[in-house]
């Protein structure tokens, strides 16, 4: 039985463009087994997918191939990459997008896609997904070993998540992402404030301070904004049945604080 394939762009869902790479999953690997974990990371934010991606990989089966591709720098002089840790398979390209979830897993082994035989013909200069990542992720998940693909590499890209900072007036962090809810996902984490426990902290974001960390998205009135754990892992700005961007003025770099209420 083939490894699974697990699938992350930012193709979006109106063009034929992740359907088209899935063909040439299963054009080479007929008993292909695969998945989506999105097509929705915000068109070129390399950081939103590698968050994803860092997110989604420790509840897929463990013998996962993830083909992740979220590439501003298609056609350029980025290399492509095939990468394995933790026993999880990856491909991508080398700007950052599989680093996260790679050292989450151990230490990675990464080798540069420099072997175009194992490539479609007359590859694209802006369709890397369909002509060079998909072939080899099929064939990683029909068996073969990422050293068949390329040379090992010591350079590739480290994307690092950006870490808040202890400041005077307390942790100065920011947000990282804005989700399909509106959610801002910030960049503090409960081991930076020392694990609060419930409504132990007060986040500054936008115009509003919140005490928190809420239990649940319901802790709070309907229309009203709160600071909760999100699925993430970091601490997240929401509103309850709302939006956190559009009723704080939210966006990706938005500057939140945050300090323990003993502190």
């Amino acid at each position: 039985m083939s490894r699974p394939v697990a699938l992350l762009t930012d193709f979006g869902y109106l063009d034929a463009y992740a359907g088209v790479m899935k063909g040439v999953l299963f054009s080479r690997c007929p008993d292909l087994r695969s998945f989506d974990l999105t097509h929705g990371v915000p068109r070129g934010n390399t950081l939103a997918g590698a968050l994803q991606l860092a997110a989604a990989v420790p509840y897929c089966p463990p013998d996962t191939v993830f083909l992740a591709v979220v590439d501003p720098g298609v056609g350029g002089e980025r290399r492509g990459l095939c990468a394995r840790s933790g026993g999880r398979l990856f491909v991508g390209p080398d700007n950052g997008l599989l680093w996260p979830a790679l050292t989450l897993l151990g230490e990675p082994e990464v080798f540069h896609l420099d072997r175009p035989r194992y490539w479609l013909p007359h590859p694209s200069a802006t369709f890397h997904g369909r002509d060079v990542f998909a072939p080899i992720a099929a064939m990683l998940a029909l068996g073969r070993a990422p050293e068949d693909f390329g040379a090992p590499i010591q350079d590739p890209v480290r994307l690092e998540i950006p870490r808040p900072i202890h400041g005077t007036a307390g942790l100065a962090g920011e947000v990282l992402l804005v989700d399909h809810f509106g959610n801002a996902v910030t960049n503090i984490r409960p081991q930076d404030l020392r694990d609060p426990g419930p409504d132990a902290m007060l986040m500054l974001a936008g115009s509003r301070t919140l005490r928190g960390p809420a239990t649940h998205y319901g802790a709070v009135p309907p229309g009203e904004p709160l600071v909760l754990l999100g699925s993430l892992g970091y601490y997240e700005v929401a509103v309850h049945g709302g939006s956190a961007a559009d009723l704080l003025g939210l966006r990706r770099g938005s500057p939140v604080t945050a300090h323990r209420l003993d502190a």
